[in-house]
């Protein structure tokens, strides 16, 4: 039995929406024709892939156990394509949790790594969906469970992060601070605390009972409202560049020193060559700058670092 890759590729961005109108347009085809693949596929097979309603569209039980494989199917295909152009065409890498700037460890590696084309990732939701639909290559951003069946992803950096409050708290004169002193804080975060990670895990492992979200309008107006209230803190990356904004300081945090989590993600079984630069960058670079530094003795993760 021969498949036909564009009647996959059909299937899986199908199964992925759940809405054959909104697949059909990541596709950028009709959504007739959309439907026709699916239906040459289901009449190749022998077996209905998906159940048809007025709730929508879900998947059968044949359509859950070919899904998976489905999607090997492609990542194999691509990966023949990826062999026959050789570096035609630049591995495509989007970043996200823009606050915590990105871009910097991207740019770290970026000119050992060979040509990269950047994308504009929102969260790891959107650029899980990117990845999976084949829009980029690879990603470099925090990963948290859960994380989607067809990806894989690498610890390429674990940066210490500071405490950023205005001058006007009460703590704002200490060299140094313990994270459970700020118990008695509000911490801002940039958005609904259940969509950010690290923060969320941060609060409840140090007792951070006072918690509000902002509007992300940008680091800069971030912090202006951080520094606007002698009650409230926020977390960064150490090495983020604080912008010049006024009654602003960042405080180091010890015993223990949070770390954040960076992690190259990239689709299973992506043979795209320049997939194995950025990889191999990520590595040399870690080496040199000590990325990977990690002692529960003296750090905090929210999870044990892994690859």
């Amino acid at each position: 039995m021969d498949l036909d890759m564009a009647q996959v590729r059909a299937f899986v961005r199908t199964a992925e929406e759940l809405h054959f109108g909104r697949a059909a347009g990541t596709l950028d085809v009709s959504q007739q024709a959309l439907s026709k693949r699916i239906a040459r596929l289901e009449s190749l097979l022998g077996t209905r892939l998906f159940e048809r309603g007025g709730n929508g569209v879900r998947l059968t039980g044949s359509g859950r156990r070919f899904l998976a494989p489905a999607r090997q199917a492609l990542a194999a295909a691509d990966t023949a394509v990826a062999a026959a152009v050789g570096n035609d065409r630049p591995l495509r890498v989007d970043v996200w949790g823009h606050l915590y700037a990105p871009m910097r460890t991207l740019a770290q590696v970026a000119g050992e790594a060979g040509e990269l084309v950047s994308g504009h990732g929102r969260d790891l939701p959107s650029v899980t969906e990117a990845l999976l639909r084949g829009d980029i290559d690879a990603a470099i951003g925090r990963v948290h469970p859960p994380l989607r069946a067809g990806l894989t992803h690498r610890l390429v950096r674990l940066e210490p992060v500071d405490a950023v409050l205005g001058t006007d708290h009460p703590l704002a004169a200490e060299p140094s601070l313990r994270p459970d002193r700020l118990r008695d804080s509000v911490l801002w975060a940039p958005g609904p605390l259940d969509r950010l990670d690290f923060l969320h895990r941060f609060a409840d492992r140090f007792g951070i009972r006072d918690r509000a979200a902002s509007v992300n309008l940008g680091l800069a107006h971030f912090l202006g409202e951080v520094a606007a209230d002698p009650r409230r803190f926020s977390l960064l990356p150490a090495d983020v560049p604080l912008p010049e904004v006024p009654g602003l300081r960042s405080v180091p945090l010890v015993d223990p020193t949070p770390l954040y989590a960076w992690s190259l993600l990239w689709r299973t079984g992506s043979g795209h060559p320049g997939l194995h630069g950025l990889t191999a960058a990520c590595a040399a670079e870690a080496r040199r700058s000590r990325w990977l530094e990690y002692d529960p003795a003296r750090d905090w993760l929210p999870e044990p670092p892994g690859h």
